[in-house]
């Protein structure tokens, strides 16, 4: 009986080590007949075929191939071995895998928006987009183009309001005066949208209401619009006209002695001016007009004074030629032949002040992106006067301007001028006014700006027995907090020193604090 359990127990070990043996034979064979049927498996790449051919139907070879695939394998109709757990596709006769038919992520041809354009393609000028558009890709022209604007058909509107309190000191002559008062100021600009060609309209204004002490009161108001022509590819054109309107300074040579309203100067601008470019060479001639009118003077005693014969023409003419020697640098000369004609033959004193002008200037114009840009020319003008008893009016003459960003957040502005101012004083033909001016811009944090200017001016007579020299000092500083976005909180301080040889001079202290309203 101990010999019959024996062998039933070794009978039922021979059989486990049977089963375990097939199991194992069985699970190899799953592993190697997939590898081995991809390795007979000659390698396909997709080539898109022509329209024909996707179109064109499946072989009756391809159909049975797809339909007697099973689990156990198949043949192509090339007798090509494939893989029995891979999904069936049709082929074409030279074995290569045309795209699923109708399948537009593979075909371009049946994506519509494939070959599509982008949305301002063709447009030179980029369109005006918001603030919170992560595609936006243009840089806007202004400051004050923070915030989004009211959009009037193809026009964006970005106006403003500020409303300040001034304190203002002065001391001219030992003579100390104070006064306080509110300035209200209108600031926008108007900005079209189109594909081709631009006009840009700014403007702002300020009016001064005294609340204590006495003082001048200083309105202001300047108009400007600028419409680019995009002629053709490498010609553009310039349309502008202007207004601007302020108040004769108490201190300048040719305000009225004694007067408690100074004359109001107005002044029309207008020109053209066509650019072209010659390969490196470039080209620009303009025509600019200016008229000035100024209004009478009020006296101490309740009387006026008219100014009418201060009123004048004047035109100017001038061309200029550049040639790029680099993409950075461009060097220019420039000359200007103008006339200046008063609406009265004589003024007051008698004297004929109607002139013939004419300018010269050489300089170099350099842009090196966005860090670093401007221009800086020097050259020669001179003012001929049709009365003979007045000398000419001749001057070396400096402008430029430089435009300096150090670091993300500063920005620095330097600016050359040269001026010719015709004089009212018999006898006299005029003054030169150089003017160096520099500001600087950086943001302290993301809603708040420090504010820095400096200017100096220095008003040269050729007839120093007549008038003296001076020079005029002013330091400004500002800051301005963001406080949301449609409103900011402004404080200035500005002192001005004046110095004339002969005189004490003057000072003048102002601050000021307000808010700024935006849209």
């Amino acid at each position: 009986m101990v010999q019959n359990v024996k062998t039933e127990a070794e009978a039922a070990r021979r059989r486990v080590n049977s089963l375990s043996a097939g199991l194992l034979t069985c699970g190899l064979l799953g592993l190697g007949l997939p590898a081995a049927a991809q390795t007979l498996a000659p390698t396909t790449t997709w080539t898109p075929l022509p329209r024909s051919s996707t179109n064109s139907t499946t072989t009756a070879a391809d159909q049975t191939t797809a339909a007697t695939a099973d689990a156990t394998g198949a043949t192509s109709a090339t007798g090509t071995a494939v893989d029995p757990t891979t999904t069936a596709t049709t082929g074409s006769p030279n074995g290569t895998t045309p795209p699923l038919e109708g399948d537009a992520a593979l075909d371009p041809e049946l994506d519509p928006d494939a070959n599509a354009q982008p949305l301002d393609f063709g447009r030179q000028n980029l369109r005006e987009t918001t603030l919170d558009d992560p595609t936006a890709l243009r840089t806007r022209r202004d400051a004050d183009a923070a915030s989004d604007g009211v959009r009037l058909g193809t026009m964006v509107l970005r106006p403003s309001i500020t409303e300040k309190l001034v304190h203002e000191r002065s001391n001219s002559g030992g003579e100390r005066t104070n006064r306080t008062f509110s300035e209200t100021g209108l600031k926008g600009s108007l900005t079209s949208d189109w594909s081709r060609h631009e006009l840009t309209i700014g403007g702002e204004g300020y009016w001064q209401k005294n609340l204590s002490g006495d003082g001048a009161t200083d309105p202001r108001a300047n108009l400007n619009a600028d419409l680019r022509l995009d002629l053709a590819d490498d010609t553009v054109a310039h349309i502008k006209g202007g207004y601007a309107f302020s108040r004769e300074d108490s201190d300048d040579p040719n305000a009225v002695s004694g007067a408690s309203v100074q004359s109001g100067i107005h002044q029309y601008t207008g020109g053209v001016s066509v650019e072209h470019d010659f390969g490196r060479l470039r080209g620009t001639i303009a025509a600019d007009v200016t008229r000035s009118q100024y209004s009478d003077a009020e006296l101490s005693d309740g009387t006026s004074l008219a100014l009418s014969d201060r009123d004048r023409w004047a035109g100017e003419l001038r061309g200029r030629v550049g040639y790029e020697i680099s993409p950075a640098l461009t060097p220019f000369i420039e000359v200007a032949i103008g006339k200046i004609t008063y609406d009265e033959k004589l003024d007051t004193s008698g004297y004929a002040r109607s002139a013939d002008t004419y300018g010269a200037r050489a300089g170099v114009a350099a842009d090196f992106g966005d860090k670093l840009k401007g221009e800086l020319g020097i050259g020669y003008e001179r003012q001929r006067f049709e009365d003979s008893r007045l000398d000419e009016l001749a001057a070396l003459t400096v402008d430029g301007n430089v435009t300096w960003s150090p670091r993300q957040g500063t920005d620095v502005d330097l600016g050359l001028s040269t001026s010719i101012d015709p004089s009212t004083t018999a006898g006299l033909n005029g003054s030169v006014i150089y003017a160096l001016d520099s500001a600087v811009q950086h943001q302290l944090r993301s809603n708040l700006v420090l504010r820095l200017a400096n200017t100096v001016e220095w008003t040269r007579y050729p007839d120093s027995a007549s008038s003296e020299d001076s020079i005029t000092y002013t330091t400004g500083a500002g800051l301005t907090w963001s406080i949301n976005r449609y409103l900011d909180l402004t404080t200035d301080v500005e002192y001005e020193r004046k110095e004339q040889n002969g005189s004490s001079g003057s000072d003048v202290l102002t601050t000021s604090i307000g808010l700024t309203a935006k849209r």
